[in-house]
C-alpha cells in the first residue's frame, strides 16, 4: 500500500489570475468544472505546485530506499535462520521448525478471531450503530492529489471504526467517479460492512430527510449531543479551504439541520476549525465511547492545531517545522497500525516468511 497522501498538502487548484501575484480568482464551485483543466498559474499557485512536485518526488525516493530495505531484511532474515538451523541436529532442527509453526498458527488464529469479532461488531452497527455519512459529491473539486488525499482518510476511517468496541454505521454516499475508481483499489474494499451509495444521501435517505444534518464548521447551533435517530453528514472534501462555506450553504439549500463541534467550548484552535473527515469520525466515535467531548477533542485533534496555552495545560506543545507533512506522519503511523488493508499485508509478510522455514 503506498505511503498516505499528505491531508493538508495538495497542489493548488488551477484558477484563474487577476494580473495580481497574491490575489487569485477561483473557480465557481457550481459551474463542476474539474480543477485539473489547463489554466493560467499565480506566482503564488506555481511555488505552490513546485512544492507539490518535490513533495512528490522525495515521497518516491523514501518509498524505493523502504522497498530496498525490506529487501535487505528478508535476506539478512533468511541467513540468520539458515546459520541457526546449521549449526543444530536434525532432531533439534525439527524441533525449531515445529515450534515456529506452532506460534505462527496461533497468531493467526488469533487474528482471524479477532477479524470475525470486528466483523460481528459492524453487522450489529447496521442496525443499532449511530448513523455517520461521508459525502463524496465534492469530487469534482478536488485535485487528483486532494482525491487521493480523501481516499486514505476513508479507509482509516473504517480501520478506526472496525476497532471500536460500539462502533457507528458507516455510509458513503455520492461515490461516482474518480473517487469510486481509487476506493475499489483498496484491497478488501468490496467486503466492508457499510453503505456504499451512488446516489446522494437526500436521495438515498428520503425517509430520513428531517434526521439529516450536517455537521459543518460555519453552523450557527452547536452540536451537544449525538441523537441516535439522526444521520450526521461529514462534507468529503479536501480543499485547503478554497470552497469556505461551501458545506453551509449546500446543508441551507436542501434544507436540512446543519450544526458544528463544541471545539470552542473546550479549546482553542490555532487556525480554523476545520478538521480532516477521519479527525471528525473518530472524535463522534471517541464521544460515542466516552459521551466526554473535551475528552474526545485532545485525544484526536493534533497539538499543533490548538493554541500553546491550550496544549501545555494538557500534556505539552509540539514544535513541528513542517505541519503538513506531520499531517502525513500522523495518520500513516495509525494506518500503518490499524488499516485492514495493513492487516492483509502483515498475513501476506506471513505467508513470506514460512518460505524460510
Amino acid at each position: 500500500m503506498e505511503e498516505m497522501q499528505s491531508i493538508e498538502d495538495g497542489a493548488e487548484m488551477q484558477n484563474v489570475t487577476n494580473g495580481e501575484d497574491d490575489e487569485i480568482v477561483g473557480e465557481n464551485p457550481a459551474s463542476g468544472s474539474s480543477p485539473s483543466a489547463s489554466k493560467p498559474l499565480s506566482k503564488r499557485a506555481q511555488k505552490k505546485l513546485l512544492k507539490q512536485q518535490k513533495y512528490e518526488a522525495k515521497k518516491a525516493e523514501k518509498k524505493a530506499m523502504a522497498k530496498e530495505q525490506k529487501k535487505l531484511d528478508k535476506e539478512r532474515r533468511r541467513k540468520e535462520w539458515d546459520d541457526k538451523l546449521a549449526i543444530m541436529s536434525e532432531e533439534e532442527k525439527s524441533k525449531m521448525i515445529e515450534a515456529r509453526k506452532g506460534v505462527r498458527k496461533d497468531r493467526m488464529e488469533k487474528r482471524s478471531e479477532e477479524r470475525e469479532r470486528k466483523i460481528e461488531r459492524l453487522t450489529k452497527a447496521k442496525e443499532v450503530g449511530q448513523n455517520i455519512i461521508v459525502d463524496l459529491e465534492f469530487s469534482h473539486l478536488m485535485t487528483p492529489v486532494e482525491t487521493s488525499s480523501l481516499v486514505q482518510q476513508i479507509m482509516y476511517c473504517y480501520a478506526v471504526n472496525g476497532r471500536c468496541t460500539s462502533p457507528c454505521h458507516l455510509w458513503l454516499t455520492g461515490c461516482n467517479g474518480d473517487i469510486e475508481t481509487q476506493l475499489n483499489k483498496l484491497p478488501g474494499f468490496d467486503k466492508w460492512i457499510i453503505e456504499k451509495e451512488g446516489r446522494s444521501y437526500i436521495e438515498a435517505l428520503q425517509s430520513q430527510e428531517e434526521n439529516l444534518v450536517y455537521l459543518t464548521a460555519d453552523a450557527e447551533k452547536v452540536l451537544d449531543d449525538l441523537d441516535p435517530k439522526k444521520f450526521y453528514v461529514i462534507g468529503g472534501l479536501v480543499d485547503r479551504n478554497r470552497w469556505k462555506g461551501i458545506t453551509m450553504k449546500k446543508a441551507m439549500d436542501q434544507g436540512i439541520q446543519a450544526a458544528r463541534l463544541p471545539i470552542g467550548n473546550y479549546l482553542k484552535m490555532s487556525s480554523s476549525q476545520v478538521l480532516t473527515v477521519n479527525q471528525v469520525m473518530e472524535i463522534l466515535l471517541k464521544y460515542l465511547e466516552t459521551r466526554d467531548w473535551k475528552n474526545s477533542f485532545f485525544q484526536v485533534i493534533p497539538q499543533r492545531k490548538r493554541c500553546e496555552a491550550d496544549a501545555i495545560e494538557n500534556g505539552g506543545f509540539e514544535e513541528e517545522e513542517n505541519k503538513e507533512e506531520n499531517d502525513l506522519l500522523d495518520c500513516s503511523k495509525k494506518l500503518k497500525t490499524s488499516s485492514d488493508a495493513v492487516e492483509a499485508k502483515r498475513e501476506a509478510d506471513m505467508v513470506e516468511l514460512e518460505s524460510l522455514v
